[in-house]
């Protein structure tokens, strides 16, 4: 079902908005319709794995071993 909206917006931003309706061949009530449903849909998430691909790769020489740099610093920020 479909409702009628009144908007109240400046005559000169109108025209340009009828000019740019008509070259892309929709109504302006099609561009507002749109418009709101982009505005009101929910963002789209993105998996663990997307944000894991984009993260840098991490500067660390394949010989290193990390367990032994994990417990040094340990034994620094503890003193164990």
């Amino acid at each position: 079902m479909k409702t009628r909206l009144n908007l109240t917006i400046d005559d000169s931003l109108l025209a340009d908005t009828k000019m740019y309706a008509q070259k892309q061949h929709r109504s302006v009530s099609d561009l507002v319709e749109d418009y709101f449903k982009n505005i009101t849909k929910a963002p789209k998430r993105k998996s663990i794995i997307d944000m894991i691909e984009q993260l840098d790769a991490p500067d660390i020489d394949a010989q290193t071993d990390l367990k032994e740099l994990y417990y040094q610093d340990q034994v620094k920020k503890y003193g164990v």
